[in-house]
C-alpha cells in the first residue's frame, strides 16, 4: 500500500475546500446588477423570467406587481432578514422583529399556509422560483378575500404588509410612512410594466440568452 505524503493530503483538502466554496458561491443567487430595469433583470437572470411567467400563468398575476413588491421587501436578496429587535433601551440585540425571510420576506406562518394550500412541499424562501410563486398565491388571495385587483400594486402592497385582516381593518391609515411606501411600490410597478412591454417578445423568444 502506497502512503500518500501528509503535505499532499493537505493540498488535496485545501483544493477541495476551494472548489466547494466556488461551487456554493456560484449557486448562491445574487441580486441583479440593475434592479431598476426589469428587462435588464430578466436578461441577466433568464431563469427568473421563466419562474415569473410560470407564476403569472398559475395565479393570473401580472409579473410587474410581485417584482415591484419584491424589490421593496428584499432588494432581490435571497437571504434577506428583517431588522434586529433590541431591548434595554436599544442596547442589547434580541432576535428579529419578525420571522420574515428571503426574497419575498414571507413570515413563517404565512409561508406554511402557502405550502399547505399550494402543495409545494419543498418550497424554500431563499429560492426565487418558490418566492415569486408564493407572492402570486398571496396576491391572488388578496384579490379573493379583499376584492383588490391583481394589477393594483398600491392596494396589493398594503395587503402584503398588513395582512388580509389588517387591510380590512384599515390599519395602514395610522401608518403614514406605509402609505408612502405603497405609493413608491405602485410607481415602480408601473415603470416595470412599461419596461417589460419593450422586451417581453425578446424574452419569450429566448434568442438573447444564446450569447451567454
Amino acid at each position: 500500500m502506497i502512503k500518500v505524503p501528509h503535505t499532499y493530503k493537505k493540498i488535496q483538502i485545501i483544493f477541495l475546500t476551494i472548489v466547494c466554496v466556488l461551487f456554493l458561491g456560484a449557486c448562491t443567487s445574487t441580486p441583479p446588477k440593475n434592479p431598476d430595469n426589469l428587462c435588464e433583470i430578466f436578461f441577466e437572470k433568464d431563469d427568473w423570467y421563466d419562474a415569473a411567467v410560470q407564476m403569472r400563468d398559475s395565479w393570473g398575476v401580472p409579473i410587474h406587481v410581485p417584482m415591484a413588491i419584491m424589490y421593496q421587501e428584499s432588494s432581490f436578496k435571497a437571504k434577506a432578514l428583517p431588522p434586529k429587535d433590541y431591548i434595554f433601551f436599544g442596547l442589547i440585540p434580541w432576535g428579529r422583529v419578525s420571522s420574515a425571510y428571503g426574497f419575498s420576506q414571507a413570515k413563517t406562518p404565512t409561508w406554511s399556509d402557502y405550502i399547505r394550500e399550494s402543495g409545494n412541499s419543498g418550497a424554500d424562501r431563499d429560492d426565487f422560483d418558490d418566492a415569486i410563486d408564493f407572492m402570486g398565491w398571496f396576491i391572488s388571495k388578496s384579490a379573493k378575500i379583499n376584492g383588490v385587483s391583481k394589477w393594483d400594486a398600491y392596494q396589493q402592497y398594503l395587503n402584503y404588509h398588513e395582512g388580509w385582516g389588517g387591510y380590512k381593518r384599515k390599519t395602514y391609515l395610522k401608518k403614514g410612512w406605509l402609505v408612502k411606501v405603497a405609493a413608491k411600490v405602485k410607481q415602480r410597478s408601473l415603470k416595470y410594466a412599461q419596461q417589460l412591454k419593450t422586451c417581453e417578445d425578446e424574452l419569450d423568444s429566448g434568442w438573447f440568452f444564446g450569447f451567454f
